[in-house]
């Protein structure tokens, strides 16, 4: 590979195209954390090798269907959702995700286990193919939205096989969805409105929903191929 080849193709990987394989020396930026961000107390969630951080929604171990691939965390076959081994409660988390076409995944927090799946405990920021999959078509289960509740701002979703940037960010009772750069979705658990809300979805038989103060961040595995990458956690007061 030329120096000029090299160079546009960590250019391709860090705006968010289309890659099939990762380069090199794009992976050598990716899940790292800069010394100011370790400085300022980010945690890395995925190194880009190793899945140490994570572990399968009520299970001791990885599943297998959760692979490593050109250093992202991907859904590559049957395995169920899985979590961080630690707990968050106050927080920003940021990643990107890449989804397949039609492909539906999910981002959980403060996910317990003391429910049979993870979505019947934590809020979910949707992560989907709008053109191609049949949730696209509703705004409360579409890109970014909290799922079932909230719609998000329309427009800020890539096309699906292009990395999206999250930016999640909990503090109290506050939440926001930011998706590539824009926030999409603003909302306070257990508000006057939050509470209408899940009175009329399938939330509503499920007494504990969204109520933990605490707890792990989940990824879903939804049946489809997804890919997640450049995972960190900032605790906040």
């Amino acid at each position: 590979m030329t120096y000029r080849t090299a160079l546009r193709a960590l250019i391709v990987g860090l705006t968010g195209s289309v890659l099939t394989h990762t380069p090199a020396l794009a992976r050598q930026e990716m899940n790292r954390l800069t010394a100011s961000e370790r400085a300022d107390g980010w945690e890395l969630l995925f190194d880009g090798d190793t899945t140490d951080e994570w572990r399968g929604f009520r299970q001791d171990s990885m599943p297998d269907g959760w692979k490593v691939v050109d250093g992202a965390l991907t859904r590559v076959a049957p395995a169920g959702d899985i979590i961080t081994k630690k707990q968050f409660k106050n927080f920003e988390l940021q990643l990107e995700w890449k989804i397949a076409e039609a492909g539906n995944s999910g981002i959980m927090f403060r996910v317990t286990e003391d429910q049979r799946r993870a979505w019947l405990s934590g809020p979910e920021m949707q992560v989907l193919d709008d053109a191609r999959h049949r949730d696209g078509q509703v705004p409360e289960t579409s890109a970014g939205s909290n799922y079932g509740l909230h719609a998000p701002k329309p427009g800020a979703v890539r096309a699906a096989g292009s990395w999206n940037s999250v930016r999640l960010l909990v503090r109290e009772s506050h939440v926001e969805h930011w998706l590539n750069g824009v926030k999409v979705v603003e909302y306070e658990l257990e508000s006057p409105e939050w509470e209408r809300l899940v009175s009329q979805t399938k939330f509503d038989t499920i007494p504990s929903y969204g109520r933990q103060r605490t707890g792990h961040i989940a990824l879903q595995d939804h049946g489809d191929r997804v890919a997640y990458r450049n995972i960190k956690i900032k605790r906040l007061p």
